[in-house]
């Protein structure tokens, strides 16, 4: 399977090593298409995926907040007889991710500051729980 790696080449797997205890996989290997720079191949093949990466050695370390709707109806009173707009309220409402690895200049980010994420959505720096060198964003749309 080819893919496309963002702002590069296509490549195309040819091995995967892996964790033995975990099975994750700790290593890929592939090759690339020299004609196809920036991800364009010129004979018209098409690529299945479009791989997104931050370089894992220099990027920075954050939490990730994902928010999603607070409540599973639409409306929060529309609940059974006995029960309150509680009953109603998403326990998956929000997905907090630490470690994640960000692009170095979104240390520079200013609280408010909408930036894009890639493939999952627009978030802005938390201006409250964020401090220098324990970053936190929050997802604003998906």
């Amino acid at each position: 399977m080819e893919v496309r790696l963002r702002g590069a080449y296509l490549i195309r797997c040819t091995g995967v090593t892996r964790d033995p205890a975990t099975g994750e996989p700790v290593e890929v290997r592939a090759t690339f298409d020299p004609a196809t720079r920036s991800g364009n191949a010129p004979d018209g093949r098409k690529v299945k995926a479009t791989i997104h990466w931050v370089s894992a050695a220099h990027a920075i370390e954050a939490e990730v907040r994902l928010y999603d709707p607070l409540f599973t109806r639409e409306d929060p009173e529309d609940v059974p007889e006995g029960e309150d707009f509680t009953a109603g309220i998403n326990p998956a409402s929000l997905e907090v991710l630490r470690g994640c690895k960000l692009e170095p200049l979104l240390a520079e980010a200013s609280p408010g500051e909408p930036v894009q994420f890639e493939r999952v959505g627009y978030f802005v720096l938390d201006g409250g729980d964020s401090r220098s060198g324990s970053l936190v964003f929050n997802r604003t749309v998906t």
